[in-house]
């Protein structure tokens, strides 16, 4: 074979290697590509049952939470109107049990607080409403409003904002006060707490509890049940033993 011929065909025997090789590389650049697509795929598929199992269970399924009033920074049409308070102090008695209880609501200084709870006396939302928690602690309240009776409840609307807060974070003993939730200053309802000895609640993000006003006689109702204590050996927070039932509460 002569020298010219031998070259070419060393050349070609190249030229065959390279294409084998081009061609060996394209295939394994497709298969990882195609394993990629798959994995993706794959993937997908799992995150979308994944949400679904969690729709499922948290949204119509046995997981599904209790509604509850939407809290917004702003009051619905349904909160009493602060100008029922009348910018004016109100009297009033409660019962709670067998002691009658006169209290004054301050409309000047919390207007949009006094009339709500005004509004809820005279539509009779409190009677026989039963106090559900009492704090032994740090803190010395009696809390009461909640138409469950478990720290639930309220008159299906949230309202604020937080009025005639102490200066100094100090509830003094008989201040009648609006509970809420923390952090959420327009998570007001229904439920409010009666101090029987000052007490200091520092304030959240929110701000510190609206003062509405005070228990100017009879806070030795209160007191009665303090000196039961709360339920379950050594707890200081938590339901009254002695039931805690409010009565005959009127406003003028």
């Amino acid at each position: 074979m002569a020298k010219n011929e031998k070259l070419s065909k060393a050349a070609q025997d190249r030229m065959k290697n390279y294409e084998v090789k081009t061609v060996a590389q394209n295939d394994s650049k497709s298969t990882r590509k195609r394993d990629n697509r798959v994995s993706i795929l794959v993937s997908l598929t799992a995150l979308v049952v994944v949400i679904g199992s969690q729709y499922l269970y948290f949204g119509v399924g046995p997981g599904a939470p209790t509604p509850t009033p939407t809290i917004v920074e702003s009051n619905g049409t349904e909160v009493p109107p602060a100008s029922v308070s009348e910018n004016r102090e109100w009297t009033g008695t409660m019962t709670l049990n067998k002691t009658e209880m006169g209290f004054t609501l301050d409309g000047k200084a919390a207007p949009q607080a006094v009339a709500n709870f005004v509004t809820l006396v005279k539509k009779g939302f409190y009677e026989n409403n039963s106090c559900h928690r009492l704090v032994l602690e740090k803190i010395f309240v009696l809390q009461c409003g909640d138409p469950k009776g478990d720290g639930t409840g309220g008159p299906g609307y949230s309202f604020g904002p937080l009025e005639n807060v102490p200066s100094d974070d100090i509830y003094k003993a008989g201040v009648i006060a609006m509970a809420r939730q923390p952090n959420k200053a327009y998570s007001q309802g229904s439920q409010f707490f009666i101090v029987f000895s000052p007490t200091a609640l520092p304030r959240d993000a929110a701000g510190g509890y609206t003062v509405i006003g005070r228990i100017n006689s009879g806070l030795q109702g209160v007191l009665a049940v303090v000196q039961k204590g709360v339920v379950g050996d050594g707890v200081s927070d938590g339901k009254p033993v002695s039931p805690a039932v409010l009565s005959k509460l009127s406003v003028k």
